[in-house]
């Protein structure tokens, strides 16, 4: 069944939901949840029947369950002061108010060109052997397991990464089947890759059982699978065997491949472990949903897993990152407060110092030191990190580019973090608008701006920018309205207070351009 409303169509056949022509990374709780809505449209839901109909019965505290209502408004653009589509209604309960047409089975739908699937352009193979690694099945039989399958396919992606002579596709891109019957050959073409990994985890007490199979996209021909039985606290020598296994396959395919990796340090007890990949799976929540329940349990979860293992690097890594979320968001305190930098600044200096082969604590320090302003030495850690890992092409190496006064590098940065991440985050859109503004190529700035504020309405820099880039067109109509939602998001927002605190540029030139443009939009 298709539900097509607002611009808006959900595929529960394909558990897929689309705005306009664009696929919009959604939780699998989140997507229940607003299946369940709209099937249930002409009467309230109340909590209980949520916890029934979404979660089977299991309990759910009231702040996971606002997450995920937030996380589902703003998927289909509402939010909870609007309440155009969902609708809270006190003391009894929720309602889907939108206007929903019903389509059955899969297709085009006529005269509806919101609703209507623009096939992505092929892409072409790589030069080097290119693979996919699938979301893993949970056989566990209890969703909230999800995550440990996700993280064990996160580490084996972040393993096989560290391979130069592979060419490995972004766990975000790969995650967009997650919970779909797929024809591996589709995925092949979607991401324009010739291997697929694909399996399934089942934990049971003290138990794990990992599966996985490596098949040829082109063909569909099998080539390799196998199984591992071994107990919770041997997880991380299951992955090292996997990974390794998959490798030397795949180097029968090239001259030579590497066959060593360096390992990021792996904590002393499974429970660290546990709480790290529950934390990176609630700040993976926030960057999507730019709720700060989600960051604060991120932020919870990982001291939790640095309180039972303190020498982890990865944890002070992802610590650091919910101190950068929380300086640059006005939720508390820490918006915009030097202590809160330089508790980021510690977090990643100690995760480098843990583990100086750590991509990621490179990439984390990278994004400090670019808030700090120290851009020369900003990039440098980030150079770091891909000279580590030759497929480390993240978001935030563009963001570093593009204050750091290379937005043409920035450019080539993230069209390639993009290649590697045919589904990527709604950041690199956006960032890909700010460098072509700061290039003045502003007619090629304003889809990218507008695609980026459309998936992420709560990301107010987003509405910044594209405020900027419509007066710099000359349309100061449509810069107005950003300003206005600007201001609704955070009435205390100005250039001098804000703007110029929160963006530091190395070029004066650079800081001129771009401050102008939102004096030209009518910021205060």
């Amino acid at each position: 069944m298709r539900y097509l409303f607002e611009g808006c169509v959900l595929d529960t056949d394909r558990r897929e939901l689309r705005r306009g022509a664009d696929a919009v990374p959604i939780a699998p709780q989140v997507f229940d949840l607003l299946d369940y809505l709209i099937r249930n449209r002409e009467h309230v839901v109340s909590k209980d029947d949520l916890i029934s109909g979404v979660w089977q019965g299991r309990i759910v505290s009231d702040a996971a369950l606002t997450t995920r209502l937030n996380a589902a408004r703003s998927a289909i653009g509402d939010s909870g002061e609007e309440q155009r589509l969902i609708k809270t209604l006190p003391r009894k309960g929720l309602r889907f108010v939108g206007e929903v047409r019903e389509v059955p089975g899969p297709g085009r739908v006529p005269g509806d060109e919101a609703a209507v699937e623009r096939p992505r352009p092929a892409l072409a193979l790589p030069d080097k052997p290119s693979i996919a690694v699938l979301a893993f099945a949970n056989l566990s039989g209890d969703p909230d397991e999800e995550y440990l399958a996700d993280g064990i396919v996160a580490d084996i992606i972040t393993e096989l990464s560290r391979c130069s002579e592979l060419f490995v596709i972004a766990r975000n891109s790969s995650f967009q089947y997650k919970g779909k019957a797929v024809d591996v050959r589709q995925v092949g073409q979607d991401l324009g890759v010739r291997y697929v990994l694909e399996g399934s985890v089942r934990r049971a007490g003290d138990r794990i059982r990992i599966a996985a199979q490596l098949v040829d996209a082109a063909t569909g021909v099998h080539r390799w699978a196998e199984r591992y039985d071994r107990k919770v606290e041997d997880v991380f020598a299951v992955q090292d065997e996997v990974v390794r296994t998959i490798v030397s396959i795949l180097a029968a395919h090239v001259r030579k491949a590497e066959s060593e990796r360096v390992r990021a340090k792996p904590p002393s007890s499974w429970q660290a472990y546990d709480c790290y990949l529950q934390a990176v799976d609630a700040l993976a929540s926030f960057n999507a949903s730019i709720d700060k329940e989600d960051l604060y349990e991120a932020r919870r979860l990982v001291q939790q897993s640095l309180a039972i293992d303190p020498t982890y690097a990865r944890s002070y890594a992802i610590l650091a990152r919910t101190y950068n979320a929380a300086w640059a968001n006005p939720f508390d305190s820490d918006h915009l407060n030097p202590s809160a930098l330089d508790q980021a600044h510690q977090l990643a200096r100690k995760a480098v110092q843990l583990d100086a082969n750590l991509p990621l604590a490179h990439a984390c320090l990278g994004v400090v030191l670019t808030y700090r302003r120290e851009h020369d030495a900003s990039i440098a850690e980030f150079e770091r990190a891909i000279a580590l890992n030759p497929n480390y092409v993240d978001w935030p190496f563009g963001m570093a580019l593009v204050l750091g006064g290379d937005s043409r590098r920035a450019i080539d940065v993230l069209k390639a973090y993009m290649r590697l991440d045919p589904f990527y985050v709604p950041t690199a859109s956006g960032l890909l608008g700010a460098a072509h503004y700061m290039l003045k190529q502003y007619s090629q700035a304003t889809p990218l701006l507008r695609n980026y504020v459309s998936r992420t309405p709560k990301a107010r820099w987003g509405h910044v920018w594209l405020a900027a880039t419509y007066a710099q067109l000359g349309q100061l109509k449509d810069a107005r309205e950003h300003v206005a939602e600007i201001l609704r998001l955070q009435p205390d927002y100005t250039i001098s207070r804000t703007a110029m605190r929160s963006l530091g540029f190395k070029s004066k030139k650079d800081a001129k351009h771009y401050f102008d443009g939102l004096r030209k939009a009518g910021l205060p």
